[in-house]
């Protein structure tokens, strides 16, 4: 009991006593932290996986009846995320075969379920109650879908744990990153991870070029390729005390260019 109570309270002894991973300063802080929203700005090959899989595992273990969802892009990512999560589980030695247990999803005899999904918002929606949400790879994950999953939070006062390289200045991972909002932001990038040799990333800054090595290893949000404008430039050429030229019909419901019934769009306007 002491015990449970102690690695309930200290995740970083949890990694370090119970599965033998020794934490980076940074996933020590993330592991620790008492926010309720986190966003990792992360380059890769930074631990940003293992971090996420032990997260869940500690939230499963030591909150029963907790519902925890793995969001990724792909199948494929689901199932690599996941089986980190069932790799760690194995060192616990729980001692008692798990309630449910398949390629995405597992249930511990204390009610927490682990549930890993492809970003699909059609596998989302019929989750409620949610204790935490991890999305991995957040700036290939549709922004609609994260619109989907953030209801799920509000009655539970769940977690929400955003991770991501950076993939253009597009997105709900690019907006939030600099939006003006109450998340915890954490940016590792490679030359923060004793791992990557300097040797190795100067390769990969000849191999890839600037525009990819600076998103994959620098943290950097790059304009995307296909851009005639970089976004910059965009922001910085609108003015808020313009008046439009066809003042539309009830100016209250205008956003992003979507217009009620009884509007006027006047990019429609010859």
């Amino acid at each position: 009991m002491y015990e449970n109570l102690y690695y309930r309270l200290d995740p970083v002894s949890f990694a370090t006593d119970k599965l033998g991973i020794v934490p980076d300063p940074w996933q020590a802080e993330v592991m620790s932290s008492q926010s309720k929203r986190i966003l990792l700005n992360c380059s890769r090959q930074t631990g940003k996986s293992t971090t996420s899989a032990i997260i869940a595992l500690h939230q499963a273990l030591y909150h029963p009846d907790s519902l925890v969802l793995l969001v990724s892009p792909a199948l494929r990512q689901s199932q690599e995320l996941f089986k980190k999560v069932q790799f760690f589980l194995k060192k616990v030695n729980l001692g008692s075969k798990l309630q449910e247990d398949n390629k995405l999803s597992m249930q511990l005899d204390n009610g927490s379920r682990i549930v890993s999904l492809p970003a699909a918002e059609g596998t989302i929606r019929g989750f409620s109650s949610v204790s935490l949400i991890i999305e991995d790879e957040a700036s290939r994950v549709s922004d609609d879908l994260y619109r989907a999953t953030k209801p799920m939070l509000a009655v539970s006062n769940g977690r929400h744990m955003i991770m991501s390289t950076p993939y253009g200045k597009r997105g709900h991972f690019f907006e939030e990153w600099f939006g003006e909002n109450d998340w915890t932001r954490i940016e590792i990038p490679a030359t923060a991870c004793t791992r990557i040799s300097p040797d190795f990333l100067e390769a990969e800054r000849r191999s890839l070029g600037e525009w990819w090595y600076k998103q994959e290893y620098c943290c950097q949000f790059m304009d995307t390729v296909d851009s005639l404008f970089s976004y910059d430039t965009i922001i910085s050429a609108m003015d808020p005390t313009i008046e439009p030229l066809f003042p539309v019909a009830n100016s209250t419901h205008y956003e992003r260019g979507s217009f009620a019934s009884d509007e006027v769009n006047p990019l429609v306007i010859l």
